[in-house]
């Protein structure tokens, strides 16, 4: 009998035009492999829309606040219905930066000094020396970050902005020169390190979803060593939340630091983009698995008790 697969996209977020994307992009590649497949526009009437549907699986395509943020997972746990990615505890943990710093330095990973402060506080005046980065605490898709530079007089200004959304405590964070380095975690298996470079200010959210906005080298160009120092992170990353299914965890190198350079963890995505220009899905293909294996390998993982 075939797979009855829910692929739930969309819902209200800042990132439901992401999430959209993923969601028609896994859609199509499970369909291809086989699967019959309702693609699910998540709104507030998700319980009787499922109810009416029956799936055999739901396909969390959701990104940001409620899709990965532990709400939705709890729900389906609620209704036991198989989902893919991590479970509540792991996706509450991961979508909060300032948790998951704190259980990534608990095992040993290294991260950026940071604080938590009022917006309004931090866009008065300097909350530590610049450089350093503002960015919400729950958000994703570089939605509300800022690079302040070194020799900037002042902080964001745009925290006071009466049409932000992205939550009243921002962390601000040291900022760490150098590269863009991330690495996918599928299962136990630590896939490729890819190297992001964009000429725009930082891997903003242009760079991350508008064609052309980055260049993707896969395997990144660095040392065998911190190679394997970046698998092996994005496993322990992966491992210490909890999470299942696949993950990216994202780092800042800054190989001018010192003999081996400065290797530090930013955070990890328990719900990466797997859109055309997602980094998954390339990582994924260099490691020899397609797009359809990459989200029929997904399916046949997801579960409940996650």
């Amino acid at each position: 009998m075939t797979k009855h697969v829910a692929v739930l996209m969309g819902g209200w977020s800042n990132e439901r035009p992401v999430s959209l994307s993923t969601g028609a992009e896994c859609a199509g590649a499970l369909r291809r492999a086989g699967y019959r497949v309702t693609e699910v526009d998540v709104d507030r009437d998700i319980a009787h829309v499922l109810e009416k549907l029956k799936p055999d699986v739901a396909f969390n395509a959701l990104h940001g606040t409620f899709g990965e943020s532990g709400m939705i997972q709890g729900f389906l746990e609620l209704i036991q219905l198989p989902y893919t990615h991590s479970g509540v505890l792991a996706s509450a943990l991961a979508m909060d930066k300032h948790q998951s710093k704190i259980m990534f330095k608990a095992a040993g990973i290294p991260v950026t000094d940071h604080v938590i402060m009022n917006r309004a506080d931090v866009a008065r005046a300097h909350a530590m020396m610049p450089p350093y980065v503002v960015k919400p605490i729950a958000d994703g898709s570089s939605f509300g970050v800022f690079i302040v530079k070194e020799n900037q007089s002042h902080p964001p200004q745009e925290l006071l902005r009466e049409d932000w959304n992205s939550g009243e405590e921002v962390m601000v964070e040291r900022y760490i020169p150098g590269r863009e380095l991330t690495c996918a975690v599928m299962g136990d298996v630590a896939l490729g390190v890819t190297e992001i470079v964009t000429d725009l200010a930082f891997y903003n959210y242009e760079a991350k979803y508008a064609k052309g906005g980055s260049t993707h080298i896969v395997p990144a160009q660095v040392s065998p060593n911190i190679y394997d120092k970046v698998q092996k992170m994005a496993l322990k990353a992966h491992a210490a939340l909890g999470c299942r299914g696949v993950t990216r965890t994202d780092f800042r190198y800054n190989d001018k630091a010192g003999e081996d350079g400065e290797l530090v963890c930013l955070e990890i995505n328990t719900q990466p983009g797997m859109t055309q220009t997602s980094l998954v899905p390339e990582q994924a293909a260099a490691a020899g698995h397609s797009f359809e294996d990459l989200v029929t390998w997904m399916v046949e993982d997801a579960s409940c008790n996650r």
